[in-house]
């Protein structure tokens, strides 16, 4: 094991005091001989117990080394907060001074680092701290830095100890177990998803039951009726057994986030969220969900072949949680001739960008191409920077410019968007928090209407 060797605090405070002693002698009068005297002879009984400070510190330190053992959750979630911690042991029979930080990767924030304090002999402490990951992918937990002060205080020994270690960083998934608590106690209202309860609403045959006041007469099974002798309806469920496909941009548009990304993440994050939610609902109505990435180089991009089950979930996160945007132009009539080309079953296919208004003139032509076979959801992420521009107070000139400006902008965005519409008009431009409940009321809707 390398033991680095640093002077400590108390260290060069000693030397500091030795110094100060020689010039205040020096200015008190006396004799430069006899201070230099005085101060080669305190020199070097400094230096000698220096040496052997190291020397007995390095032997106790070898004979029984101090042992870290950090205790890691099998995956964490971007942007959550949690507690970790480990095990600082020391077996020997000597106490040491210590001062840990643990090897946490740069893309974590910590809290709660360094500890300091004292290991006894034959003992143990448990240290504690909180990470927030800010994004995606694997991350590393490298050995602890770990400074010890030596016997008599002089230096601190700097040692690498415990085990490098390997996470993943996955989308939260608070939004996917939120939703699943909500439904079952009926109240998605509260994160902004629509519920409509209709008896016999779909086209597929589901069970007879009971009739109920507000039940349609058409819906009424006579031959059941008549073997009950009480009236009987037919209920009847959304399609299932239908595909949906994400066509998840990747590119430089997905870059933004409107300065909230330590707290909300970017959109791509939010797209990425989004996603989720709505692979979790088709998943579980019957659906089979399946994704393909553009705007990355092309050995870059992902593939996810449909499939259904909502176990299904798992594997197509584990497919995109580490992928991220990238500085590059994004080509829509390219990706949607290679999903054309991919998937020939007719399918909702969800495209996920950030679209602006000099889009418009690639992404027109992709959508037209797209729904030859497909039916097709566009969902735009729009600036929440833009919003509050244009809401700003006009309090100087400068306000005023800035808030016309973002309100012309807006508009072509807008004028530019409308003109994508088709005759199904399939398209969403909101903000990144709205994006989840919007999708899923959007996607529920075209199940109820029978598009697919």
């Amino acid at each position: 094991m390398r033991i680095g060797l640093v002077p400590s605090p108390a260290g060069v405070a000693v030397v500091a005091a030795l110094a100060g002693a020689a010039a205040a002698a020096l200015l008190v009068g006396a004799s430069l001989p006899s201070v230099t005297a005085a101060s080669a002879w305190l020199g070097a009984a400094a230096l000698v117990a220096a040496i052997a400070d190291v020397i007995v510190s390095r032997r106790a330190w070898r004979a029984a080394p101090l042992h870290w053992t950090r205790a890691l959750p099998a995956a964490f979630a971007v942007g959550v907060r949690r507690p970790l911690g480990g095990q600082l042991a020391n077996p020997g029979t000597r106490n040491w001074r210590v001062a840990l930080f643990d090897g946490v990767d740069p893309s974590i924030d910590v809290d709660g680092l360094p500890f300091a304090g004292n290991v006894a002999p034959a003992s143990s402490v448990e240290i504690g701290y909180h990470v927030r990951p800010r994004r995606r992918g694997p991350v590393d937990f490298d050995a602890a830095t770990l400074r010890v002060r030596s016997r008599l205080g002089a230096f601190e020994l700097v040692v690498r100890i415990g085990e490098r270690e390997t996470r993943h960083v996955y989308p939260n998934f608070a939004a996917v177990a939120r939703y699943a608590w909500l439904a079952g106690d009926h109240r998605l209202a509260e994160i902004g998803i629509k519920s409509v309860a209709q008896r016999g609403a779909g086209t597929d045959f589901k069970q007879l039951s009971d009739y109920r006041a507000g039940d349609a007469i058409r819906d009424i099974d006579w031959k059941a009726t008549l073997r009950q002798g009480r009236p009987i309806v037919r209920e009847y469920q959304d399609e299932r057994d239908q595909s949906v496909v994400f066509l998840l941009d990747c590119g430089r548009r997905m870059r933004a986030d409107d300065g909230l990304a330590a707290r909300h993440g970017s959109h791509f994050d939010a797209a990425l969220d989004a996603l989720m939610l709505l692979a979790y609902v088709a998943l579980r109505d019957g659906d089979e969900v399946g994704a393909l990435t553009f705007g990355t180089a092309p050995e870059r991009s992902r593939r996810f072949a449909p499939r259904k089950g909502v176990n299904s979930l798992n594997a197509l996160i584990g497919a995109l949680y580490d992928i991220e945007p990238e500085a590059t132009h994004s080509d829509y009539v390219a990706a949607a001739t290679a999903l054309l080309r991919w998937r020939s079953k007719r399918s909702l296919v969800v495209v996920l960008t950030n679209f602006r208004d000099e889009d418009a003139s690639e992404l027109g032509p992709a959508l037209a191409l797209l729904r030859t076979r497909h039916l097709v959801l566009l969902a735009s992420l729009r600036e929440r920077a833009l919003r509050d521009l244009a809401e700003q107070p006009l309090v100087t000139h400068r306000h005023a410019i800035e808030a016309a400006g973002a309100h012309l902008f807006a508009q072509a965005r807008d004028d530019a968007f409308a003109r994508l519409a088709a005759r199904d008009a399939l398209l969403l431009d909101v903000e990144p928090q709205q994006l989840a409940p919007e999708l899923v009321n959007r996607y529920r809707a075209v199940k109820r209407a029978g598009l697919l």
